[in-house]
C-alpha cells in the first residue's frame, strides 16, 4: 500500500491552487521584505543618534538649566532650582532620577609649567554625585589625607587650547593621553583661606561641558572655604535621567517650565525617537502584510482541505490518522516559506547596499546583516507553525466532527 505521504502529495499537487499559493508568497515576502528592511535600516543609522562611546553620560541623561532672564542679569541673582521644582521633576511618568550638580561656592585657579614658562588661568569647578557616571576612571575619589584633585574635563575646552590659546601664545598642543600626565597646581581661596593642591586630569568628555571633579571634593572644599553668607541656596544645573530625552512630552515639559537643555541633546534625541517611532509605524505596515498573508495560507488551504474532504475520509477509514495527513501539506507550506526567506534576505541585502552610500557619507557604518537575517528567519519559523498546526487543527475537525 502506497505511503501516506504518496497519497496526500498527490492530492495536493492534483487540487492545490497554484494562483493562491503564488499570492500567498508574494504577500509574505513583501511584509516580511518591509519587516527586515526596516529592522536592518534601524540599526544601521540609529548608532548616528548616539552619544560618543567615550562619553560618560549615556543617552538617557538630559542636563537642564533654567533660563537666565533679563531681571536676573541686572541685578545679578542667578536662578536655581527649587526643592519644588526638583520634586515635580521627579514626579514625571518619563523621569526615573535627578540628581543635582553642586557648584563650587569659592575661588578656584590653576597654574601650569612648560620647561621653565607657563599659564594660569582661573577655574570652575561642578560635581554630580557618584551613581550618575555612567563610568569612572582610575584615581577618581579624594582623601583629605592625599589631597590630590582628579579632574575631568569637557574636549572642547581641549580643543579650545590647542587651536586657539596655544596656537596663539605658542605654547605646545597637547594630547588627551599627554595632559592626563601634566601635573597642576590647584589654588583654592574662600573664608579667610588659601590652600594649593595638585591636580590632574583623569579623563574627557565630549558631550559633558563642564570641569568636574569628585562629590567627596566638592563637599569637603564647600564646607571648608565657602563663605557662609555667599553660598547659593539651590543646585543651578540638575541631571535627568529620562526614558526617551526626545519624547515630546519631555520637551513640551522643558518648554513649558523655561528649562533648557544643554548642547545638542535635544535635536539628537528628537530625532532618534522619530527615527524609532517611523520604524514602527512601518515594521507594524510589513507584519500586518505578513499576518494578512498567513490568513491567504490558511484560507487556501482549508478551501483545498475542504475540497477533499472525501477524500480526507478515505485516508480516515484507510486507518491515517489526523497527523498523517496534515504532515502531507507541511512540505508544500515549508518549501513556500524557505522561498520567500530568501527571497526577503535577498531583498534586505540590496537594500543595505542601496543606503549603505548614504550612511557612510554621514560617517556610518552599516551594520552585519546576520541578526536581521536571523530575525526573518524566526519569522517564518513561526508562520510555518501556525500554518501546519491550522492545517492540524481543520483536518482534525474533519476526521472527528462534532
Amino acid at each position: 500500500m502506497p505511503s501516506y505521504k504518496n497519497l496526500t502529495g498527490r492530492l495536493l499537487r492534483r487540487n492545490i491552487s497554484a494562483a493562491q499559493l503564488a499570492g500567498y508568497a508574494v504577500a509574505n515576502l513583501v511584509g516580511l521584505a518591509i519587516v527586515m528592511c526596516a529592522v536592518q535600516f534601524y540599526r544601521d543609522a540609529h548608532p548616528g543618534f548616539d552619544q560618543d562611546s567615550d562619553s560618560f553620560i549615556n543617552r538617557d541623561y538630559l542636563v537642564i538649566s533654567p533660563s537666565v532672564s533679563t531681571i536676573g542679569t541686572i541685578t545679578g541673582t542667578g536662578a536655581g532650582f527649587t526643592p519644588e521644582a526638583v520634586a515635580d521633576l521627579e514626579r514625571q511618568p518619563w523621569t526615573r532620577r535627578v540628581g543635582e550638580f553642586t557648584n563650587a561656592d569659592f575661588n578656584i585657579s590653576a597654574s601650569i609649567d612648560f620647561n621653565g614658562g607657563g599659564m594660569q588661568t582661573f577655574l570652575f569647578f561642578e560635581s554630580i554625585p557618584d551613581e550618575f557616571f555612567d563610568i569612572r576612571p582610575s584615581g577618581w575619589s579624594f582623601d583629605p589625607e592625599n589631597p590630590e584633585i582628579p579632574i575631568i574635563v569637557s574636549k572642547d575646552y581641549l580643543a579650545l587650547y590647542n587651536f586657539g590659546f596655544a596656537s596663539s601664545r605658542g605654547l605646545p598642543q597637547l594630547s588627551e593621553n599627554v595632559i592626563n600626565k601634566v601635573p597642576l597646581r590647584i589654588t583654592v581661596a574662600g573664608n579667610g583661606r588659601i590652600e594649593s593642591f595638585p591636580g590632574r586630569i583623569v579623563g574627557f568628555s565630549s558631550r559633558f561641558n563642564t570641569i568636574a571633579v569628585p562629590q567627596e571634593f566638592m563637599q569637603w572644599a564647600n564646607a571648608r572655604f565657602a563663605d557662609p553668607g555667599e553660598t547659593r541656596p539651590y543646585p543651578s544645573r540638575l541631571i535627568v535621567e529620562v526614558e526617551n530625552p526626545g519624547s515630546p512630552q519631555v520637551r513640551r515639559y522643558m518648554e513649558s517650565h523655561g528649562y533648557e537643555i544643554a548642547g545638542d541633546k535635544a535635536d539628537s534625541s528628537r530625532a532618534s525617537y522619530f527615527l524609532s517611532v517611523i520604524t514602527g509605524v512601518i515594521i507594524s505596515v510589513g507584519a500586518v502584510i505578513s499576518l494578512l498573508s498567513f490568513f491567504i495560507l490558511v484560507l487556501s488551504l482549508s478551501l483545498l482541505l475542504q475540497k477533499n474532504r472525501r477524500k480526507l475520509t478515505d485516508l480516515m477509514l484507510l486507518g491515517y490518522s489526523p497527523n498523517d495527513v496534515a504532515k502531507g501539506y507541511l512540505p508544500v507550506i515549508v518549501i513556500t516559506n524557505a522561498a520567500v526567506l530568501v527571497c526577503g534576505c535577498i531583498a534586505v541585502s540590496v537594500g543595505a547596499m542601496l543606503w549603505k552610500k548614504g550612511l557612510e557619507s554621514a560617517s556610518l557604518e552599516t551594520s552585519s546583516l546576520w541578526p536581521t537575517w536571523l530575525l526573518g528567519a524566526g519569522i517564518i519559523a513561526l508562520i510555518t507553525l501556525l500554518g501546519y498546526f491550522s492545517v492540524l487543527t481543520t483536518v482534525r475537525r474533519y476526521f472527528h466532527p462534532s
